[in-house]
């Protein structure tokens, strides 16, 4: 008999500590290196204090770990004020004796060197401050400061490792900053081998458009996201949004939503789009994009549903005043609280900058519809790379709140018969329902035509359809298409014209034969009374003749009888003729 195999133990995974910052945690795939040092290196300027601070107070509010930070450049009070504007209020937590901030004031010129160089007296302060809260984890900003000045490479170098392996046993969870070296990623060249896990932090400057980045150079003990990843220091502290952090887990609603335009519905099997689908709408300059985009909108809002739009190009009141002009009234909605128009260019600030401002804003007003009108402005000539990822975090984000998202792109294209477009950044792939627009030049007139290009999920119309703009609002007509090819505008008015009038010329012509060939029957069916007329007066002509003649020979035998009757005596004597 075989024994059962014992089933294999589970793999040991490294103690993590939850950051709290969006973002961080998923790239570590569970945060920091429980009771182990993180260092945190990057130039000025790049947030290393603010993410240290954050993960500090993150962990005394949302994880119930108290923390202690040891400065060494900023006092407390500095410090309470810089992270004040990230909604944080460090004086509360210190009252409540979840925090403890220790400014430890070091001037080198101040001090003269006299013997060994060692930290004893640091760490008896830490150990201190650490013991009266309980503190699971700790901050030290920055390392440099206290260092500063010390020309003995070796004695730092020592010290430092005695700091890092302090600090594991007494099995705290520490971030420590440090500046970024030239040729190291610290200015000591050590720190790095020292510590378990090593996050570098940039700030970047191109195209005039600054952005912040971080890395997660090197993580012990397990696996970890390698990309550099654009984060954001916004009023509601760090941002870090990577591709990876957003799963494709969302579920996927049965309902559909109208796009406010009742030809669109029946091209999309007559019920529209489904609620939370992503929709893309692209087209050349003037192709009536933006109006699509505030059709959906109004819609949205005429259900009793909020709606946010995210304008590039226009204000809003610009927006309000254009639309008014195709029967379109957003600003009852606006005054009804049922839509908000943000509007900006994309120049103001950074990809990664839009994209929280966008997660801020549909956090707090909660829409059910978000249009972007255009994402292509928010592509540069030299970074249209980033864009596609920005997008795509975007989607996912309102995907997984079951967001009806619509899009609108530039693009350059030519007629019908070319080649579909790319939506310019490429991001047509991650759309569930993309809808073409192309300007139709014919006859020293241009046209607006409109197609689904594609629908995942439902039932589409693979027919062209003209796209109108008038007082009245947005319609779509059915194009003419002839031997000539594909008319649109004057051109079909005028052929459908034709085949009106030809239509017409053809009904007259069937009424008149129709009554030609009434009146020939009416001249056969008298023609017909006339005859029968006739042959009726033959009729009774004949009738008449037969009776008379009959009479006669019913005369003409009483006679032969009477005549014999006298001949043969039996009848009475024959009158006789008297002579005159």
């Amino acid at each position: 008999m075989k024994r059962k195999a014992k089933p294999a133990a589970p793999a040991q995974t490294l103690p993590k500590t939850l950051t709290g910052i969006q973002g961080l945690d998923e790239i570590t795939l569970g945060g920091l290196p429980q009771g182990r040092p993180t260092l945190v290196c990057g130039g000025a300027g790049c947030g290393k204090t603010m993410l240290a601070l954050e993960f500090l107070i993150r962990g005394a509010m949302k994880y119930g770990e108290p923390g202690v930070c040891m400065m060494f450049e900023e006092s407390a009070s500095e410090l309470a004020a810089n992270v004040r504007s990230l909604g944080f209020d460090l004086d509360k937590l210190v009252a409540q004796k979840k925090i403890v901030l220790d400014h430890v004031h070091i001037e080198r010129s101040e001090f003269e060197e006299t013997g060994e160089y060692n930290l004893d007296g640091l760490f008896i302060r830490l150990g201190h401050a650490i013991d009266s809260i309980g503190a699971k984890r700790v901050v030290l900003d920055t390392i440099e400061a206290l260092f500063a000045g010390l020309p003995n490479h070796s004695i730092l170098r020592a010290e430092l490792r005695r700091l890092f392996r302090w600090l594991k046993d007494r099995g705290v969870t520490a971030v420590i900053t440090g500046e970024r070296g030239d040729s190291s990623v610290t200015r000591y060249g050590l720190e790095e081998y020292v510590a378990d896990c090593v996050i570098i932090l940039d700030h970047r400057v191109e195209e005039q458009i600054s952005t912040r980045l971080l890395r997660v150079l090197k993580y012990r003990g397990t696996t970890h996201g390698m990309n550099e990843y654009p984060f954001l220091i916004s009023a509601h502290g760090i941002s870090v949004l990577p591709i990876t952090s957003l799963r494709l887990d969302h579920e996927a609603p049965t309902q559909r939503l109208s796009t406010g335009v009742a030809r669109l519905d029946e091209m999309l099997g007559g019920k529209g789009v489904f609620r939370g689908s992503s929709v893309l709408i692209s087209g050349t300059p003037g192709t009536g994009k933006s109006s699509i985009a505030a059709k959906f909108v109004e819609a949205a809002c005429q259900r009793g549903e909020r709606a946010l739009l995210f304008a590039y190009e226009e204000s809003a009141a610009q927006i309000v005043r254009n639309m008014r002009s195709i029967g379109i009234d957003l600003d009852k909605h606006v005054q009804r609280g049922l839509l908000q128009i943000h509007s900006s260019r994309p120049t103001l600030q950074g990809l990664e900058q839009h994209l929280v401002m966008m997660h801020d804003a549909v956090c707090e007003f909660r829409p059910s519809v978000v249009a972007v009108d255009p994402i292509s402005n928010l592509s540069f000539e030299t970074n249209e790379s980033a864009v596609k990822p920005t997008l795509m975090r975007l989607i996912d984000f309102l995907k997984q709140r079951q967001i009806t998202a619509f899009f609108t792109s530039l693009t350059t294209g030519g007629g019908l018969r070319s080649s579909p477009e790319d939506s310019q950044i490429g991001v047509s792939s991650l759309m569930d329902v993309w809808l073409l627009l192309r300007n139709s030049e014919l006859n020293g007139e241009h046209n607006r035509t409109l197609y689904v290009l594609k629908a995942r999920g439902m039932s589409h119309s693979n027919q062209v359809r003209e796209f109108l703009l008038s007082d009245a609002g947005i319609d779509l007509v059915d194009v003419y298409v002839g031997a000539a090819g594909v008319l649109t505008g004057s051109t079909r008015e005028m052929q459908e014209a034709q085949e009106l009038a030809a239509s017409t010329l053809r009904g007259q012509n069937h009424e008149r034969k129709l009554r030609q060939l009434a009146g020939k029957r009416k001249a056969i069916e008298a023609q017909i009374a006339m005859l029968q007329a006739e042959s009726d007066a033959e009729g009774a002509e004949v009738n008449f003749v037969i009776a008379q003649e009959r009479l006669q020979e019913k005369d003409a035998l009483q006679n032969s009888k009477e005549l014999a009757a006298l001949r043969s005596g039996k009848g009475g004597s024959r009158p006789t003729r008297k002579n005159s």
